[in-house]
């Protein structure tokens, strides 16, 4: 059978821009459909808006602290919103035509049409324009790369209400006086945290016991309260009943899990942030024999669906809905395709990072996971209090948490607290995939004064679980060393 292209891949956003670019260099005939605009929801709705705006809370919330440095402010600082709005738009306009504009892909010889597209056979795929229009045409090969959208949770009341999600916090004219905000994951926090230091006043609801619960307890305590000494507050364990609006106030009726006790608040801005769903439905993924679960499109380690010439990345596939896990995947998807190789998807070694300040990161095993599986780890901790650069920098609240083998210093996973986290973790990340462990880690020069030293210090606690008074006694009766012996009693001694 004669096809129009190689591989058709539907979907514009961070998988799809990544497994057409990687197709087309591969030397496939390839096409992109994309419904709206190129770049997804990580350049028009996620990543770059949302640290872009983070970014300019930042610089508020400096100056107002300016004075701990010894530089003096006189009054008020006054934000213009628009501005910081039209800068958030800037940095998206720039990322797009640098990376994401059609011009680039057609350049690497890809083919971009634009539309909704949906599957006819396993082959055969109609793109319908909105304007009536309708064209059809023959792939060899398929990538599924259409994403997700955000969820609207079954609240009584909430589709009555001009509610925001992440597709349009960044359109929003006007500051909140009072933004109330439903969900202490990332989007939550971390927008919450914009908007508090912008001047907004913030409430966040979550039935979480924990923010950001995917995270470390102990590290999220200490973010929170951060938070909270900023200005935002938290009503966690409770589940919200219902959602009114009048004279665009909208009131948010909450009810605490463990007492019962009803609250009620008011605002002028209402977030959800209450998860997302993969976007399957108007793919009509039956025609193609397509098979999929709850979270969405079922995919093996190659990233191929239940048909063997169509694969599926990035949110759409269920998984993990970061923006370098949608690359990753694309990469693999693409290149098992038309390579032939048996590349797997890293599903060992997955960082994250939420961008508030301080930041927090993951990257392996949860320690829950590993006393779960009685995995025989030991904790190996540093402060940022103990980190030079960090001091120099007042960025001091966090800390290194590694965890690995006793015997050896193999490491199985680490959580982040603090300054660059997201930067950080990315070493011990490398480490972890290579089989570099805690003593090679250690052994390593860091540049002083850097944060990236904080993983060697907490590499180094390592050496001192190592360290043994028996050992030293010897060194000790040989040599004619005269010194005391080390305190090795309290196993959670920092060196």
């Amino acid at each position: 059978m004669n096809y129009d292209y190689d591989v058709t891949v539907i979907g514009g956003g961070a998988a799809g821009l990544t497994a057409a670019g990687v197709a087309a260099s591969l030397g496939a005939k390839t096409a992109l459909v994309e419904e709206k605009k190129l770049g997804g929801d990580c350049t028009w709705y996620g990543c770059i808006p949302s640290k872009t705006l983070l970014k300019a809370a930042k610089a508020a919330h400096t100056i107002r602290h300016a004075a701990r440095f010894g530089i003096e402010t006189h009054g008020e600082i006054s934000i213009n919103f628009e501005t910081v709005m039209r800068r958030v738009h800037e940095v998206q306009q720039q990322i797009y035509q640098e990376a994401d504009a059609p011009e680039i892909y057609e350049k690497m010889g890809v083919t971009v049409l634009y539309g909704k597209a949906a599957f006819v056979d396993e082959h055969t795929i109609t793109i319908e324009t909105g304007q009536s229009g309708k064209s059809t045409l023959q792939s060899k090969n398929v990538i599924i790369a259409t994403g997700s959208r955000p969820i609207t949770p079954p609240i009584p009341g909430l589709e009555k209400v001009s509610y925001l999600t992440n597709e349009q916090l960044f359109s929003l004219k006007k500051q909140p006086r009072q933004l109330l905000i439903l969900g202490a994951g990332p989007i939550g926090i971390e927008m919450g945290q914009a908007f508090c230091r912008l001047g907004s006043k913030v409430h966040v609801f979550d039935a979480e016991e924990h923010i950001l619960p995917k995270d470390h307890p102990e590290l999220t305590a200490i973010l929170q309260k951060v938070l909270e000494q900023e200005g935002m507050t938290f009503h966690l364990q409770y589940r919200v009943t219902k959602v009114d609006e009048m004279d665009s106030i909208i009131t948010v009726t909450a009810e605490e899990e463990t007492t019962g006790r009803t609250i009620q608040l008011t605002g002028d801005a209402l977030l959800v942030a209450a998860g997302r769903a993969a976007n399957t439905e108007n793919l009509n993924l039956e025609a193609a024999g397509v098979t999929t679960h709850k979270r969405g499109i079922t995919v093996n380690q190659y990233c191929q669906t239940s048909r063997s010439h169509i694969y599926a990345c990035g949110d759409v596939a269920g998984g993990m809905q970061f923006t370098h896990i949608a690359e990753h995947m694309a990469k693999i998807a693409a290149g098992t395709m038309l390579t032939h190789l048996p590349l797997q998807t890293d599903d060992r070694h997955i960082p994250w990072c939420s961008y508030t300040e301080p930041e927090i990161a993951h990257v392996g095993e949860t320690e829950a996971e590993l006393h779960a599986r009685h995995a025989g780890h030991e904790v190996y901790r540093f402060p940022f209090n103990r980190i030079d650069r960090a001091i120099t920098e007042d960025a001091t609240d966090g800390w290194i948490r590694i965890y690995a083998a006793e015997f050896d210093g193999k490491i199985f996973g680490a959580d982040i607290l603090g300054a660059h986290a997201g930067e950080l973790i990315s070493e011990l990340g490398l480490a972890m995939r290579n089989g570099i462990t805690l003593r090679q880690l250690s052994d390593t020069i860091h540049p002083y004064p850097s944060y990236a030293l904080g993983n060697r210090r907490a590499a180094d606690q390592w050496y001192v679980r190592k360290q043994s008074g028996t050992i030293v006694g010897l060194l000790q009766f040989f040599f004619g060393y005269q010194g005391q012996k080390p305190d090795t009693s309290d196993p959670d001694r920092i060196v």
